[in-house]
C-alpha cells in the first residue's frame, strides 16, 4: 500500500482544479472544499510519459558513466593509486548516498513537479534557499554539460586529431586539425547537436538515451572481457610537451599493458601524483578527487526529469538507488582490473588507454562518444528544466520571464536556448580538468542543501512530513552536510568560499525582492519547534527584578488614529513582548462565523507596514471591559505574558486618520502580487463627531467613563501596570526626534518626568513603587537608539520650608545608584498646594456650621470617602488646583518636551467617583502634548548587580 500511495496522491491532486488547491487566506476556510496543501499543477496538455527505468535509471547511469569510466579511470588509479582511488570512491559515494537518502525522503513526501532538486529545496526550505540553490544547481548543470562536451572533444582529438607538435600521425585517421580554437569549434558543434535534440523535447531525449544506454552497456561488457582476452602489449603514448615531463628532457613514449600480474598490482597500490599531461598542472589528492567526483554528480539526473515522469515519488528513489549501487560496483571493479594489468606510466600518460587494450578499438571510442554526448544532453536538458522552474516561480521577476515560454508540447525552448548559450561561454575554458573543480563544488553545495532541507523537515517535526521512504535519519542528513562541506574546502577553498558567498548574496536578493510564496517556510516550523521548547523552559518562578522588562498589551480601537502611539510603544518595549489588542463587540451565538478571522490579515499587514515587532491578539466580547479582561488573562504563553496595559485616553477629541494620509500610496509594499493589488487595510472609518466613543479602546461603540475607569481598576487588581496615553493622535516620531539630529553637539529633544502623585500634594514621596516605575520607563526610552540623544528632565516638586538642596542631593544619589542619567529641576509649588489646603479649610468650616448629628454624618462620609479613594484623594481636589498644576507643568516646559511621563494615581474604590477621577485626569493633562500617565504595581528596578 505504501508503494502506491504517492501515485494515488498524485492522481488525486492533479484532478483537482488549481483554484481548489490554492490555500485560503489565514482564517478563511472554504465551505465546499477542505484545505489541501497547494502545489503547482503541470500542463494538462502534456501528460507524464517516462517510467522509472527510462526516466531515472538510464539518465542517472549515463550521467555517471561518462567521463570518469572511459577517460579518467586510469587517471584516478595512476595518480592516487588503488588504495586512495578506492578510498575516494568510498568517500564520494558515502556523500552521495547520504544525499540520495535525503532526496528519496523528500521526493516521497508528496507530488513533485519540474525542477528536480530545486523543486525539493524550494518547497522544503522556502523561496530564499530554493531560489539561491536553484541558481547554483542550474550553473552546476551548465558547467557539467560543458565539461562533458570538452571530454568528448578530448576523445575525438585523441583519436582523429593531428598532433600539435608536428609529429607524424600514428594512424591514417588522424586528420582533424588540433589546437585551442579547433577544439572550441568541435565543442560548439557538439553543443549545437545537444541543443537540437533538447529542442525537440524530453521524449526524444529519452528514446535517444535508451539507445545510448544499450551501446554503453555493450562497450562496458567488451572492456571487462578485454582485460581477460587481450594479451600483454606495448602501447605508444600520446605526445606531450617537454615542460610537462617533470624535468626530463623527453618523456617516455611507450608503456605496457601487462595483463594480470602481482608486480603490476604492487606498483599501482600507492599514490604517485605527477603532472597532468593535458593541463601541465601538478596533481594532488584534491584535484584528482574533483575530477573523479564528476562521475558521481549524475545522481540528480533522474530528479531533474521529475516534471516528465509518470510518478516522480515512486520512480526517483528506486531508480536513483539502483543506478548508484550499479555504478559503485562497476567503478571499483574497473579500478581493481586496471591496477592489476596496466603499469603506472600507461595510466598517467594515456587517459584513453582503454581503447588501445580493447578487443576492438572502436568499441571504446563509440562508448566514450555515446556516454559523454548523453551526459551533455542530460545536463543541458536538466539545466533548462531548472531554469524553467525558476522562471515559473517568479523569484527573479521579469529577469527570467522569457524562460517561461514553452512549445505546444510543453518543452521550455527558451530555457534550453539560454542554457545552451551559457554552456557555450563555459566552453571557452578549453580543458576538462580546468572546470572539474568548479563543477564539483557546485554539485557538493547543492547536495549539502538537499541534506539541509531534509534535516530541517525532520527537525521541525511537522506532522505533514511523513515520507514513505523511511531509510534515513537526521544523522544521515548531518553526515551528508559535513561530508559535502569538508570536501568542498578540501578541493578548493577559494572556489568553495566564493560559491557560498554567491549563494548567500542570491539568498538576500530573493529575500528582499521576491514576492511571498504559498509553498510554506521551513523556518516557521523550526522557529515554532524551538520557541515551544524555550517557552516551556521559561519558568515564571525564576523571574527576578534584575531582568524585568516591559511586556506591553496596547489596546487599539482603530489603528487609523493610533499610528503614533503604536510606533511609540514599540520604542518603549525594550525587547519585551508587545501585543496589539483589539476588542470587537458581538456575540458569537448570533453570528454565522467568527468575524475576527478575516481581520487578522489587515492587522498583520499593519505590523509589517509600520515595521514594528508586535503580535496581534483580537477578541470578541459583549463589552470592551470584558474583552480587555479576556486579553489580560489569556495573552501570551508561559513566562511571556503582558505585565503592562496601555490604553488611549478617554476624551472627546476627534481622531485623525494618520494611516490613510501617510501611507495610502504605499500599497505595493503590502500587496506582493503586483498583478492583483488590493487595499492593504480594512479598518473601519473614524468617527466624525464628538461621540462617547474614544480613541484607544474601541471605536464606533459607546464606552462610558464608568467602564473606562473600571478597566483601569481591573488591570491593577490583576497586578498589571497601567499606562494611559493622551495627545498621541498627532504624535509624529520622526518630527519629535528631528531636533536631536539637527545639532550634532547638542540635543533639543527632552523627555519630562514628574515622579510625584500630583493628585496628592500632601504626599510628595519620590521612592514609592509607582514613581520608580516612571523612572524605569523613561530610562528604557532613553536607551533606545533613536532616543539616545534625548535628555531626561526630572522635576522635583518642593514646598517652602523644606530643604531644596537636601532633597535634590537625595534624589541625585538615588539616580546615581539606579544608573539613570537625568537633569533634576526643583519646582516650587506652594501656590498650587495652597489651593489644595484651602479646600480642606472650607470643608472644616462647613462642618462647624452644622448641627452635631449632621457634622458626625459628614465626618463619616468624608472618612469613608477618603478611605475608599485610597491614594487618589478624589473628593478633596478642586478644578482650580488641577488647573494650577496643569499650568505649572506647562510653565516648566521650556523648550517643550517630546513626551511627558506623569504619575497615575489609583482609581477610587468607590465606583461613584469614577467620573470625577477621569475628569481630574483630563484637567491635569489638558494641552500638555503627548503624555503618558503611568501607574506601576510591582517593583521593576534594583541597585544590585
Amino acid at each position: 500500500m505504501s508503494e502506491r500511495t504517492p501515485l494515488l496522491h498524485y492522481r488525486l491532486s492533479t484532478s483537482v482544479n488549481e483554484s481548489e488547491l490554492r490555500a485560503p487566506p489565514t482564517g478563511q476556510v472554504p465551505e465546499e472544499h477542505p484545505v489541501i496543501p497547494r502545489h503547482r499543477v503541470s500542463h494538462s496538455s502534456q501528460p507524464k510519459k517516462l517510467s522509472t527505468f527510462f526516466g531515472v535509471v538510464i539518465p542517472t547511469l549515463l550521467s555517471m558513466f561518462s567521463v570518469v569510466v572511459f577517460l579518467r579511470i586510469g587517471f584516478l588509479v595512476g595518480q592516487s593509486g588503488l588504495y586512495q582511488g578506492i578510498g575516494m570512491f568510498i568517500v564520494a559515494y558515502f556523500i552521495i548516498c547520504m544525499t540520495v537518502l535525503s532526496v528519496c525522503a523528500i521526493s516521497t513526501n508528496g507530488a513533485l513537479d519540474a525542477g528536480g532538486a530545486y523543486y525539493m529545496i524550494s518547497r522544503a526550505l522556502g523561496p530564499e534557499f530554493g531560489g539561491s540553490i536553484g541558481i547554483m544547481f542550474f550553473l552546476a548543470n551548465v558547467c557539467a554539460c560543458a565539461l562533458y562536451v570538452l571530454g568528448l572533444v578530448e576523445a575525438i582529438v585523441a583519436t582523429f586529431g593531428v598532433p600539435e607538435d608536428g609529429a607524424l600521425a600514428a594512424s591514417s585517421y588522424q586528420v582533424l586539425p588540433s589546437g585551442y580554437w579547433w577544439s572550441l569549434l568541435y565543442a560548439t558543434v557538439i553543443a549545437l547537436l545537444c541543443l537540437l535534440v533538447c529542442m525537440v523535447g524530453a521524449h526524444i531525449y529519452a528514446k535517444a538515451t535508451f539507445l545510448i544506454f544499450l551501446v554503453v552497456m555493450f562497450v562496458l561488457g567488451t572492456i571487462f572481457i578485454s582485460f581477460f582476452a587481450v594479451r600483454p602489449r606495448t602501447i605508444i603514448l600520446p605526445s606531450s610537451d617537454d615542460s610537462n615531463t617533470m624535468g626530463n628532457a623527453t618523456g617516455p613514449t611507450t608503456a605496457n599493458f601487462t595483463g594480470f600480474k602481482l608486480e603490476t598490482l604492487l606498483g599501482n597500490l600507492w599514490a604517485d601524483y605527477t603532472v597532468d599531461y593535458t593541463t601541465g598542472n601538478l596533481m594532488t589528492f584534491a584535484t584528482v578527487f574533483a575530477v573523479m567526483f564528476n562521475g558521481c554528480t549524475g545522481i540528480m539526473a533522474g530528479s531533474n526529469m521529475s516534471g516528465d515522469l509518470k510518478n516522480p515519488s515512486y520512480s526517483i528513489p528506486r531508480g536513483t538507488i539502483t543506478a548508484v549501487i550499479f555504478t559503485f560496483i562497476i567503478y571499483n571493479l574497473l579500478s581493481v582490473l586496471v591496477a592489476c594489468s596496466c603499469d603506472r606510466v600507461l595510466l598517467q600518460k594515456d587517459y584513453s588507454f582503454l581503447r588501445d587494450i580493447n578487443v576492438w578499438n572502436p568499441f571504446v571510442t563509440i562508448g566514450v562518444y555515446s556516454s559523454t554526448l548523453s551526459a551533455a544532453m542530460s545536463n543541458l536538458i536538466g539545466a533548462s528544466r531548472i531554469l524553467y522552474a525558476l522562471a515559473r516561480d517568479d523569484l527573479f521577476g521579469k529577469v527570467l520571464s522569457p524562460a517561461k515560454k514553452t512549445s505546444n508540447s510543453g518543452n521550455p525552448w527558451v530555457s534550453v536556448l539560454i542554457s545552451w548559450f551559457l554552456v557555450q561561454l563555459v566552453l571557452f575554458s578549453g580543458k576538462l580538468n580546468t572546470i572539474a573543480s568548479i563543477v564539483t563544488i557546485f554539485f557538493l553545495l547543492v547536495y549539502a542543501a538537499v541534506d539541509l532541507a531534509c534535516l530541517a523537515l525532520e527537525w521541525a517535526s511537522a506532522p505533514n512530513f511523513r515520507p514513505t521512504f523511511r531509510y534515513f535519519t537526521w544523522h544521515t542528513c548531518v553526515l551528508g552536510i559535513v561530508g559535502c562541506a569538508v570536501m568542498m574546502f578540501l578541493i578548493n577553498s577559494i572556489y568553495a568560499s566564493a560559491s557560498i558567498a554567491f549563494m548567500l548574496l542570491l539568498l538576500l536578493l530573493i529575500h528582499y525582492l521576491s514576492p511571498t510564496s504559498s509553498w510554506g517556510y521551513i523556518s516557521q516550523a523550526l522557529i515554532f519547534h524551538q520557541v515551544r521548547k524555550y517557552l516551556l523552559m521559561l519558568d515564571v518562578r525564576k523571574d527576578h527584578v534584575k531582568f524585568w522588562r516591559p511586556q506591553v498589551l496596547l489596546m487599539v480601537s482603530n489603528p487609523r488614529s493610533s499610528v503614533g502611539l503604536i510606533t511609540f510603544i514599540n520604542d518603549i518595549k525594550k525587547s519585551g513582548l508587545y501585543v496589539l489588542g483589539h476588542v470587537q463587540l458581538g456575540d458569537l451565538n448570533t453570528l454565522p462565523s467568527d468575524p475576527l478571522q478575516s481581520q487578522y490579515a489587515s492587522w498583520l499587514s499593519l505590523v509589517d507596514h509600520l515595521n514594528i515587532k508586535a503580535f496581534v491578539n483580537l477578541t470578541l466580547a459583549d463589552s470592551v471591559r470584558h474583552g480587555i479582561q479576556h486579553l489580560l488573562f489569556i495573552s501570551g504563553l508561559g513566562g511571556m505574558r503582558p505585565n503592562t496595559l496601555v490604553l488611549g485616553f478617554y476624551d472627546d477629541s476627534l481622531p485623525k486618520d494618520k494611516l490613510s494620509t501617510n501611507h495610502a500610496a504605499d500599497v505595493a509594499f503590502l500587496s506582493h502580487d503586483l498583478e492583483q493589488r488590493q487595499t492593504p487595510f480594512h479598518f473601519a472609518s473614524l468617527r466624525s463627531n464628538g461621540s462617547a466613543a474614544h480613541d484607544g479602546v474601541h471605536d464606533g461603540k459607546v464606552l462610558g467613563p464608568q467602564e473606562y475607569v473600571a478597566i483601569i481598576a481591573d488591570a491593577m487588581k490583576m497586578l498589571k501596570n497601567v499606562v494611559l496615553a493622551r495627545h498621541f493622535n498627532s504624535f509624529d516620531r520622526a518630527h519629535a526626534l528631528s531636533a536631536a539630529s539637527s545639532s550634532p553637539g547638542k540635543s533639543f529633544v527632552f523627555v519630562d518626568v514628574w515622579p510625584v502623585n500630583l493628585l496628592r500634594p500632601d504626599s510628595t514621596s519620590y521612592v514609592d513603587t509607582c514613581s520608580l516605575f516612571l523612572l524605569q520607563l523613561a530610562c528604557i526610552l532613553n536607551m533606545v537608539r533613536a532616543w539616545r540623544k534625548a535628555t531626561l528632565r526630572l522635576f522635583l516638586c518642593v514646598e517652602e520650608g523644606r530643604s531644596v538642596r537636601g532633597l535634590e542631593e537625595k534624589l541625585g544619589q538615588l539616580l546615581k545608584e539606579l544608573r539613570i542619567k537625568a537633569q533634576i529641576y526643583p519646582v516650587p509649588w506652594d501656590q498650587q498646594v495652597a489651593l489644595h489646603w484651602q479646600r480642606q479649610g472650607n470643608l472644616d468650616k462647613r462642618q462647624s456650621s452644622q448641627s452635631p448629628d449632621i457634622i458626625k454624618k459628614l465626618e463619616q462620609e468624608d472618612e469613608e470617602d477618603y478611605v475608599n479613594s485610597f491614594m487618589s484623594n478624589t473628593a478633596r481636589l478642586t478644578d482650580d488646583y488641577l488647573s494650577a498644576v496643569n499650568q505649572l507643568i506647562l510653565d516648566q516646559a521650556q523648550p517643550a518636551p517630546a513626551v511627558r511621563f506623569l504619575y497615575l494615581p489609583r482609581p477610587p474604590a468607590d465606583t461613584r467617583l469614577y467620573n470625577s477621577y477621569l475628569h481630574q485626569l483630563e484637567l491635569l493633562t489638558q494641552d500638555l502634548g503627548p503624555t503618558l500617565l503611568i501607574h506601576g504595581v510591582t517593583p521593576v528596578i534594583t541597585t544590585d548587580i
